[in-house]
């Protein structure tokens, strides 16, 4: 976390989180947040379901991109932000009760961040089902 403090670089990344209306929409809160780690979860809302009634791959998507971009803002100078260059996404299996989308830095860079994400359904008579897997490259970004 470069020469900021945890509280700070966790205090930045609420903030700006705070500031993200999809995941607002999607019932999203932060977990847990590391250096190169971030945890975020989600419902499987009524208003993000596909025709089956399982989280629509999009909801999957932008809740693993979103874990992944701000693990990779834990690891960058406070001037910058990050924005997604290209991210993959592996769907595993239909997503279902509680999400959770754990990010993580692969590796570091000033130009380029590598980032992969695995989501979680924490189902509701309890176990864990694999969701999807992301990987991806993050740009840092002037914030200004």
């Amino acid at each position: 976390m470069a020469s900021h403090t945890h509280r700070q670089v966790e205090e930045r990344i609420r903030d700006s989180f705070a500031r993200q209306s999809m995941m607002a929409s999607i019932g999203a809160t932060i977990v847990s947040v590391e250096s190169g780690r971030v945890t975020l979860t989600a419902p499987t809302g009524e208003g993000f379901r596909q025709q089956q009634g399982f989280a629509h791959a999009a909801v999957v998507f932008a809740l693993g991109d979103s874990a992944a971009g701000y693990a990779a803002l834990t690891m960058i100078p406070p001037e910058a932000e990050v924005m997604t260059v290209e991210m993959k996404i592996n769907l595993l299996s239909p997503g279902e009760g509680c999400l959770v989308a754990e990010g993580r830095v692969l590796k570091g860079g000033r130009r380029l961040v590598v980032v992969a994400a695995d989501v979680w359904a924490e189902l509701d008579g309890g176990g864990r089902r694999h969701v999807a897997v992301l990987q991806g490259t993050m740009i840092p970004v002037d914030h200004r």
